[in-house]
């Protein structure tokens, strides 16, 4: 029996109609939204949307504000333009809305069938968005697609890798994961409609290394100092507003929803405010090398529970650890150092405030927009770490190093710096020119720098440099049609 504190229906229904305009003859989805470019990510997600053959639920998955509600939208306007779906037949619903709380994912679909006089086994698709909002989401999706063949089912989540825990534990052979990581810095050339203009492609003649040039240099440089502090965010790059303060706008949803909301009640974490101190701690130093020993001291938190810290935020996809090799390109068995990237830079300007071209901050914050980029290809990101050992008295150590996946040797190294002095100083590769002799590349080794491309020679052997926009974005190309 309803309870007269009960939300009555036809709220409900009403918010139906107001969050799906679609149903409206003649209209489609937000103006604003339509606008918005696709993400390079789109396609691949539209094609495995449309699927409908294979009867299991998308899960759209990725950090928050990295545009999974406007690709929802997105692939609505395709099934209304080129699909041949009618509006009707799409519902769209945000269970982050107060409105629909203590309500099962089965009695939203029901009043959909209803309120829209759908005939059984009529062909409908059903969007859930915010799902980790609903406690057992997983064994309530799964049941819809077992019940209901004929819709559709897609969900999106914020909370990566624990929605990616859940849907395989409970939804396996029914659920299909899709991840959408932050923008790349060629998504975001794109969405700030500065590609054509800062990037052309480069002659295969051309003795330059990459295959792409950057007429203006500095401008490009300029963009990439702005998607350091906000070009993760689509939002960010498409409103202004949020443009011109991310802290204000986008802490929020970083801390207050992910570090003491999400994580908590997915981890049964008591003390938000101390793995909030912790997430501080390792975003103000992404790209440091650190140690569990170090973290302890420092946070006053212990080994074990730090420990677990880890793993929470990269099952969030906050940050990534890399580790160590040494020059003989061996994982150390008892490694006690590692090192931790935000897997969106731009949420340390979100943080801390924005950053400029001359902070003392832009060499890590360099560094972990080159790993951002290969957090892209999940072979590829595998395959990274870092070199540091030591040799006689001194530490040599190299940024970037891929290991070959059959071989476990290096494939190729990369030194990461924000400067254009290394060319004249090339005895500080001494690490780079060390792994490089021990271990023949397929690649020439690459420093880059903050505007001068070319080639050196260091004792006999070539290195090349390139600007570490340029390369950020030719990374980003080459992961994206990969």
């Amino acid at each position: 029996m309803a309870s007269r504190l009960d939300i009555p229906l036809h709220e409900v229904q009403r918010r139906f109609n107001l969050d799906n305009p679609w149903w409206r003859a003649g209209q489609g989805i937000d103006t604003q939204e339509e606008a918005w470019p696709r993400r390079a990510y789109f396609e691949p997600f539209a094609h495995l949307a449309l699927q409908t053959s294979v009867k299991r639920a998308v899960v759209l998955i990725g950090p928050r504000r990295v545009g999974k509600t406007v690709m929802l939208k997105h692939l609505v306007a395709r099934l209304l333009g080129t699909s041949g779906v009618v509006g009707t037949q799409v519902l769209y619903v945000s269970l982050d809305t107060p409105l629909y709380s203590g309500r099962s994912l089965e009695s939203l679909v029901q009043q959909f069938i209803e309120l829209q006089a759908h005939p059984p086994g009529q062909p409908l698709w059903v969007m859930f968005d915010e799902v980790q909002y609903l406690k057992d989401w997983e064994v309530h999706l799964k049941s819809l697609v077992d019940s209901y063949p004929h819709i559709r089912f897609l969900a999106s989540g914020s909370a990566a890798a624990a929605l990616r825990m859940k849907s395989r534990e409970s939804g396996a052979g029914r659920f299909t994961e899709f991840i959408l990581p932050p923008l790349t810095f060629a998504e975001y050339l794109q969405f700030a409609g500065l590609e054509s203009s800062l990037i052309t492609e480069r002659p295969e003649s051309n003795a330059q290394p990459g295959a792409y040039h950057a007429p203006d240099i500095d401008g490009l440089n300029l963009e990439f100092v702005n998607y350091l502090n906000y070009g993760g965010f689509p939002e960010a790059v498409m409103n202004p507003a949020v443009r011109a303060n991310p802290a204000r706008f986008l802490r929020q949803d970083i801390v207050d929803k992910v570090m003491l909301k999400d994580l908590p009640s997915l981890y049964g974490i008591g003390d938000t405010q101390e793995l909030n101190r912790f997430f501080n701690v390792l975003a103000f130093n992404t790209g440091n090398e650190v140690s569990l020993e170090e973290l302890s001291k420092h946070a006053g938190i212990t080994k074990a529970r730090l420990a677990d810290y880890l793993e929470y935020m990269e099952a969030a996809y906050l940050i990534r650890r890399v580790q160590r090799i040494d020059d003989n390109a061996r994982r150390l068995l008892r490694a006690r150092t590692f090192k931790v990237y935000l897997t969106n830079p731009s949420m340390r300007a979100a943080l801390f405030g924005m950053v400029t071209a001359s902070d003392e901050a832009m060499d890590r914050l360099a560094e972990t927009a080159v790993w951002s980029q290969w957090l892209h290809s999940a072979a590829m990101s595998s395959a990274l770490h870092y070199a540091r050992w030591r040799e006689g008295r001194q530490d040599l150590e190299v940024d970037l190093v891929a290991l070959d996946p059959s071989t476990q040797k290096p494939s190729f190294a990369v030194e990461v710096k924000w400067t254009d002095r290394t060319p004249q100083a090339l005895g500080e590769l001494r690490g780079l020119h060390t792994l490089a002799l021990k271990h023949p590349l397929s690649r020439t080794p690459l420093v880059t720098t903050r505007s001068y491309s070319g080639r050196a020679t260091l004792d006999g052997m070539a290195i090349d440099f390139m600007p570490v926009a340029l390369y950020c974005y030719t990374i980003a190309r080459q992961v994206l049609v990969s």
